[in-house]
């Protein structure tokens, strides 16, 4: 047997950031159990009202508009992405497919919040949006971006878009090229073999890119912060508002806590839902 004498250094660093994970989960579910005191950060005794105060109508909303906002997020960045991870990976020119990729991937080089920023720029009533529509004359009044569900959708999908396009490409990569060509020589058009060949062999990415984006979208908190103007309340914005503008932290970790737990819920729906959609693509584990 082989000795790795640096094996148990390289695994501390990962064991080290579990350890803190696990600490910092186990923090929040013991806040979630103790009672608020008003006009006191420290907790009181242990108490499961935090829990039943999550039934009001107000949370409930932020729990919808949060799963509108990672559906509607997933699916058009989808539709935006799957174009240019194809044309990245079909291109013949390496120019070309560097130039979409570095298209795609410019989000990530601006933080969050100047990311954010520039959307607000862009989508305001005298923003770039507005101002080009009402020049061309196609609306005589501008179209209200901010402060709602379209506005932080759309900045939403800027955000998510360059890890689904690499996804997506990854994905398309590894199809075999040869299984076209035959579609091609048993007399099917282009339409027909993306329809028939590529598009269902490429439902595992599009699965897993899905998914990320849901998921990715759920923790958001700048943006729906930023753009929705506390109009649009998500779990993470309701989670700030109620720790740190009223410091009711146990209340704040309670909804933490339903909200973690229903991100892995409305994901092992979701999951479930398409493992039809990986079988047509021969991937069914």
């Amino acid at each position: 047997m082989t000795k790795r004498p640096f094996l148990g250094w390289f695994a501390l660093p990962s064991v080290l950031i579990a350890f803190g994970i696990a600490a910092s989960f186990i923090a929040i579910v013991q806040y979630s159990l103790r009672a608020y005191i008003p006009g006191s950060l420290d907790p009181g005794g242990f108490t499961l009202e935090n829990f039943t105060t999550l039934w009001k109508a107000v949370y409930g909303q932020a729990f919808v508009n949060t799963v509108l906002l990672c559906f509607w997020t997933a699916i058009f960045t989808l539709l935006i992405g799957y174009p240019l991870a194809y044309a990245m990976v079909r291109a013949k020119s390496a120019k070309l497919r560097s130039a979409i990729l570095l298209i795609s991937l410019t989000p990530l080089f601006l933080g969050e919040i100047v990311r954010t920023y520039s959307w607000i720029i862009v989508l305001g009533n005298r923003g770039f949006v507005n101002a080009a529509l009402m020049q061309t004359g196609l609306i005589d009044a501008p179209i209200n971006f901010m402060f709602t569900m379209t506005g932080v959708v759309i900045a939403l999908v800027h955000f998510t878009l360059p890890i689904v396009v690499v996804m997506l490409a990854a994905a398309l990569s590894h199809i075999d090229r040869n299984l076209e060509r035959a579609a091609t020589s048993l007399g099917a058009g282009r339409v027909r073999v993306f329809a028939t060949v590529t598009l269902p062999l490429s439902i595992p990415g599009i699965v897993a890119a899905t998914s990320t984006a849901f998921a990715w979208t759920f923790s958001a908190f700048a943006t729906p912060q930023m753009i929705g103007g506390g109009k649009v309340q998500t779990i993470s914005t309701l989670v700030y508002q109620v720790g740190f503008a009223s410091f009711n932290f146990p209340l704040a970790a309670s909804l933490s806590l339903v909200g973690l737990l229903f991100t892995i819920a409305v994901l092992a729906i979701f999951n479930t839902g398409i493992r039809r959609l990986e079988k047509i693509g021969g991937h069914s584990q």
